[in-house]
């Protein structure tokens, strides 16, 4: 029988990568990739031998999809941000079967959901990013930026997710990949107010360090209960609809587990990022 060893709300921006080379962000997030280490290896340690990435930079407008491939290995340059990542080499591992398996129990439940094994389907950063630094596990990529679906249909995804796990032999990491709130700088704006390392809004700051709070301090049904109003007004990335797909996966409300934050809180191109173990029970 598989199952979710450990849980995590993770950052992806592309300056973790710039970081690793030299120039004027060397070293400037080295925090936050010791958390996606230490991540990896509390994963690695737990068996891991699989993470399933909700993905907020993979967009969609029908269905919901997962890239189920049984190789994924190229280059990537970010059309978002190509003066940030271009040219990116990887080679990863996939996991058909349990993709397969994520979009069956989906669809049977209800939420119409495609695997795809494609070579001509790309990875998208929001899977890259975190893979750069666990790469010794094969990778699940699922659908996160999810443009006309609603929190219900993604918790179902979730649900669907621990499913499909636990039918499986797998013992599987589980990412939500994206911010806390992503209001980026507006273009006049990035340049004047050093928009790689600041927040554009003071306000989604201090909401986004309530839900922290929030969540170190067990308070799931609180927050599940704002939510949507959370991915609506402060911006949640992908429209929140990653972590909706992980607390659905860890049973929604149903415990107050206290979350520990893995890498401070930081402000990214007027966005709010931070690493966070969500515990299993």
């Amino acid at each position: 029988m598989g199952e979710i060893v450990l849980a995590a709300k993770m950052t992806h921006v592309p300056t973790m990568l710039m970081s690793e080379q030299e120039g004027s962000i060397h070293g400037k997030r080295q925090p936050a990739i010791e958390g996606h280490y230490e991540i990896a290896r509390r994963a690695k340690a737990l068996g891991a031998d699989t993470v399933v990435i909700c993905d907020t930079h993979w967009v969609i407008n029908a269905g919901f999809h997962i890239n189920a491939n049984k190789r994924f290995e190229g280059l990537f340059t970010s059309n978002e941000f190509p003066q940030f990542i271009q040219d990116l080499p990887y080679a990863y591992d996939g996991n058909p079967e349990l993709g397969d398996a994520i979009a069956a129990e989906a669809s049977d439940m209800g939420t119409y959901t495609l695997a795809h094994h494609l070579d001509s389907l790309e990875l998208e950063y929001g899977t890259l990013v975190p893979m750069r630094f666990m790469a010794h596990m094969k990778v699940v990529s699922v659908a996160a930026w999810a443009t006309v679906h609603n929190h219900d249909e993604s918790r179902i995804v979730g649900e669907a997710i621990r499913k499909a796990i636990e039918a499986s032999d797998n013992k599987v990491l589980l990412v939500a990949s994206g911010s806390l709130s992503h209001k980026i700088w507006a273009n006049k704006d990035y340049a004047p107010n050093n928009g790689t390392f600041t927040i554009s809004s003071e306000f989604n700051r201090q909401m986004d360090l309530h839900v922290l709070e929030m969540w170190k301090n067990g308070d799931h049904a609180t927050f599940l209960k704002m939510l949507g109003e959370y991915a609506q007004f402060y911006c949640g990335e992908g429209s929140m609809h990653d972590t909706a797909m992980l607390y659905g996966a860890l049973g929604w409300d149903q415990d107050d587990a206290k979350f520990k934050v893995v890498s401070p809180y930081f402000p990214s191109s007027g966005t709010g990022q931070v690493n966070v173990v969500f515990p299993i029970q």
